[in-house]
């Protein structure tokens, strides 16, 4: 449960610095509080996106993995970043990626940053 919060945490930070940078990555809301829950909820969708449907997309374009030599895992981490912005309209929360190359650079700062947090951040293992 441990490892999930933190994991949870670090999405959430890494989620909050590519919105920071990218002007094209928005969250809004009335207060800070608003926001940051809109943030911890945002970081859940993304979490789940990333355990769920990124594993399957994943084997499904291995080849191109191969040929690429893993620079395809951009495009991928693009796709998951505009996946989680149209689920967080779904689920009416006030996080939006404009366009793919936008989730492009967002997912390579996400990831990045992530990754940095993981690293930083006490897991429970």
């Amino acid at each position: 449960m441990k490892n999930f919060v933190v994991k949870t945490l670090a999405n959430a930070g890494a989620l909050g610095v590519a919105i920071w940078l990218l002007q094209d990555i928005t969250l809004t809301g009335d207060s800070t509080g608003k926001k940051a829950l809109t943030l911890i909820l945002v970081a859940l969708v993304f979490g789940l996106v990333n355990f769920l449907v990124k594993p399957i997309v994943k084997l499904l374009t291995l080849p191109l993995f191969i040929l690429t030599l893993g620079l395809i895992t951009l495009v991928v981490n693009a796709l998951m970043l505009l996946l989680t912005s149209w689920l967080a309209e779904q689920f009416d929360l006030s996080f939006h990626v404009e366009g793919f190359w936008t989730a492009v650079l967002g997912g390579l700062i996400i990831s990045v940053v992530s990754w940095a947090l993981n690293v930083l951040l006490p897991d429970g293992d």
